[in-house]
């Protein structure tokens, strides 16, 4: 198995909340994408010739792209990989995009599964985060891809805002569900440094979100979704039986990936590395042949500590036996540690294998460092 992932790194405008690499400026979207388009041949040989199982274009805004550009890509991409029949190709897109004719555009595409940043289905929590759509674009949307045959859906939706009502997270999620939306990914808002967001809380004119809603909203998410056989699969993520998200997964439990694009992260199990988070330096590097990326091979340590830490966000949890394989130090430590994390009931155990409880979500980032190994 491996995963690709596409970087678009263009949106029409910036949400206040997000410090994913991107520009709103669409003056070098063609020379961006020629230099995708080279890069995608020059890490040809970067997966060893493994067959892609899944194929992500993430941004940024990739609903952004035209009919010609997404040809191109997936021409430049089934020339030079292995795509597996039943391979999941997902593309992410923002409601005001999905227009019957963009939608109709991705079905005659590769694209087999959309992602679909919805945020909230009211307007007022849009515009606070400064999204581009509104919330009957958001609900038009849906019905629209639905009618055109796409089955294999996901949206997202954030919780913790201040200008969400615990009845208004409640009614989010009651919408949601009455489209049947196979896999829907909730995320917290919070003020990431050197975002809009983080700016207007500095200066007094936004309430920071309030962490005892956040958990309440995240309670309600978890009660409402597996009640109804969602199976909370990863700390964000809900999905029915047959929709969980390969891509994704694959990134949680330690599959290979090959990154492309600025600012795109690759994986290859010894190694990470990344590209220029700068479209024109991105552009730059590929014209004149030169780096475009820096690169770490991850030390034990680090490698436990990202098993750690990506495993227990997961349903699949940290195994034993797979910690053993580090070395007898890092089972001893972690042994050391988990019972701790078991007495707060934290973390459960069954057949050697580490989960969080529900409890446990809410404070993930915590029980990680808690288990990580120092390192010097």
């Amino acid at each position: 198995m491996a995963g690709l992932y596409i970087h678009i790194p263009f949106c029409k405008q910036a949400c206040h909340y997000c410090n994913f690499h991107f520009s709103t400026s669409l003056q070098l979207k063609e020379p961006v994408i020629q230099a995708i388009l080279k890069e995608l041949k020059i890490q040809k040989n970067y997966l060893k010739g493994e067959a892609l199982d899944s194929i992500y274009l993430g941004g940024g805004t990739p609903s952004l792209l035209t009919k010609k550009e997404l040809s191109a890509l997936f021409e430049q991409i089934y020339t030079i990989h292995k795509v597996k029949k039943d391979a999941e190709i997902t593309l992410e897109a923002n409601p005001d995009d999905l227009t019957k004719k963009k939608i109709a555009d991705l079905k005659d595409s590769p694209v087999n599964r959309l992602s679909i940043g919805i945020q909230s289905f009211f307007d007022h929590d849009l515009k606070f985060m400064n999204r581009a759509h509104n919330a009957q674009e958001a609900k038009e949307c849906l019905e629209n891809v639905q009618n055109a045959g796409f089955s294999n859906l996901t949206i997202d939706l954030i919780y913790g805002s201040p200008t969400t009502t615990q009845q208004q997270w409640i009614q989010n999620i009651e919408i949601a569900l009455s489209y049947k939306i196979p896999h829907i990914s909730c995320y917290c808002l919070t003020v990431e440094p050197q975002t809009a967001l983080a700016h207007f809380v500095k200066k007094g004119k936004v309430t920071p979100p309030d962490d005892e809603k956040a958990a309440l909203q995240f309670e309600t998410l978890i009660q409402k979704l597996t009640e109804i056989g969602y199976e909370h699969y990863e700390i964000s993520n809900f999905a029915k039986k047959g929709y969980i998200a390969k891509h994704n997964s694959n990134y949680w439990r330690h599959v290979k990936y090959l990154g492309i694009g600025p600012s795109a992260h690759s994986f290859d199990g010894k190694s990470r590395q990344w590209n220029i988070p700068n479209n024109s330096q991105y552009v730059k590097a590929l014209d004149q042949k030169k780096a475009f990326f820096e690169k770490e091979i991850l030390t034990t340590d680090q490698a436990y500590n990202e098993y750690i830490l990506t495993g227990l966000r997961t349903k699949w949890g940290c195994d034993k036996e797979k910690i053993a394989h580090f070395g007898q130090k890092y089972l001893r430590h972690f042994d050391q540690e988990v019972k701790r994390l078991l007495s707060k009931r934290w973390v459960q155990e069954k057949n050697n294998i580490f989960t969080l409880t529900n409890q446990g979500k809410l404070v993930a980032d915590r029980v990680a460092l808690e288990l990580f190994i120092d390192i010097v």
